[in-house]
């Protein structure tokens, strides 16, 4: 059955910006083998600068010569044209354009019906449509019309569209004792042509407050003014999250918040096309909460050598009874606690926390362990001991001050 022969005929085009491309100039001598012929075809190219051909001097913009990749995030353009084969008049022309994935079909345009079209005319429709999907597309555009003599007519085409991953990127959990959430993200550039990243944030859960590390002091950028990606190069980025004021008072549902967020990162190719990239929800692993968590709160960072210094903890009861507790200080070689051992401390009601202040005494210059802390169940007789708390720098003290304290 041979094909029906329609009036009009539909070509589309894909709108693309062009790439800068930079001219390779291939000379030679004349008494070589191939003598001016080189020399002569350097002449005649059109990015050659007369007098100067043999010299590559700048860049120069080139159309696509081929069929040019679409990446997931990106804005996809076409020309829709719709012209007349015949000198017959054709009347009541409409294009409608539809897109087609793999999971749903998406309307693009529904002209309104165009009266007539003449041999001399044109029906073009421009769309845009940012790509969500990976995976093959189909452009389904379909034209309906009447001839002069009234009859309906109507044709579809289908163009193939394949939509590429552009970034891969890969996340890294880490749940820290202060129940503070780390969140390492890695972008990597798959795309055939250098991208520049834009922005790189991460859209937290109402559960969790964020704090970007990817800043220097002076409040720039880690990575300078421009974030340039060339193919397969990896960035790093790295966050802070920590849980809002309900969620800590909270801590079975501490446990529970697994939900973290969503990065969106947006970042420009080629010629400064505009692609942006959702991520899914961020999921991380549940946190292993004990029945009983003692973690620090406040703790110094440097103290020093044979002085006071006091920090604070808080201390969780994760179980489902009270709790009664004995608390036990044994000194160390590196600290002498300045707390009473043996006191009993406040019974602790289910899924209810208690802030404790200790007083100690660094023995020890350099980088020290907070250790000797036992709390005793009364009830079970279990103990509970802490032995790596945390960490302080003893430094030693002001020597001129000693002196004079001396004299």
């Amino acid at each position: 059955m041979e094909a029906e022969e329609h009036l009009l005929a539909l070509k589309v085009m894909r709108l693309t910006r062009p790439t800068l491309a930079s001219p390779l100039p291939i000379t030679c001598d004349s008494k070589d083998l191939p003598g001016n012929l080189l020399n002569n075809a350097l002449q005649q190219t059109p990015t050659a600068v007369p007098g100067s051909e043999t010299l590559a001097i700048g860049q120069f913009l080139l159309l696509p010569q081929n069929p040019v990749n679409i990446y997931l995030g990106e804005t996809f353009s076409s020309y829709i044209c719709v012209y007349s084969e015949t000198k017959q008049i054709v009347y009541n022309i409409t294009v409608k354009v539809d897109l087609q994935t793999s999971s749903q079909r998406l309307p693009l345009a529904n002209n309104p019906s165009t009266a007539q079209l003449s041999s001399d005319e044109t029906v073009n429709t421009v769309i845009h449509h940012e790509v969500k999907e990976i995976g093959p597309h189909i452009l389904v555009c379909e034209v309906s019309y009447q001839n002069s003599a009234g009859v309906p007519q109507s044709f579809r085409k289908f163009f193939k569209i394949q939509v590429l991953k552009p970034l891969d990127v890969k996340t890294k959990f880490y749940n820290a004792e202060n129940d503070d959430v780390y969140l390492e993200a890695q972008v990597q550039n798959i795309t055939s042509g250098p991208i520049c990243l834009e922005k790189v944030s991460l859209d937290a859960s109402h559960l969790f407050n964020v704090t970007c590390l990817n800043e220097a002091p002076s409040g720039g950028s880690v990575f300078g003014n421009v974030t340039l990606l060339h193919p397969q190069n990896i960035s790093q980025y790295l966050y802070c999250l920590t849980p809002n004021e309900k969620l800590i008072s909270d801590v079975k549902s501490l446990s529970g918040a697994t939900n973290i967020g969503k990065l969106d990162i947006v970042w420009r190719s080629n010629l400064g096309e505009k692609g942006r990239l959702q991520t899914s929800q961020l999921q991380r692993m549940s946190p292993d909460i004990g029945d009983i968590k003692l973690s620090i709160m406040e703790l110094p960072n440097f103290v020093v050598l044979e002085q006071l210094f006091t920090f604070k903890c808080k201390l969780v009861n994760n179980g489902e009874r009270r709790v009664d507790f004995v608390l036990y200080l044994e000194n160390t070689k590196n600290i002498a606690w300045c707390d009473i051992s043996g006191r009993k401390l406040e019974a602790l009601t289910p899924h209810s926390y208690k802030i404790l202040e200790f007083k100690c005494i660094p023995l020890v210059p350099g980088l020290r362990t907070l250790s000797g802390i036992k709390l005793v169940d009364t009830f079970l007789k279990r103990t509970y001991t802490f032995d790596e708390l945390g960490h302080v720098f003893v430094v030693l003290g002001d020597s001129k001050s000693e002196e004079k304290a001396n004299n």
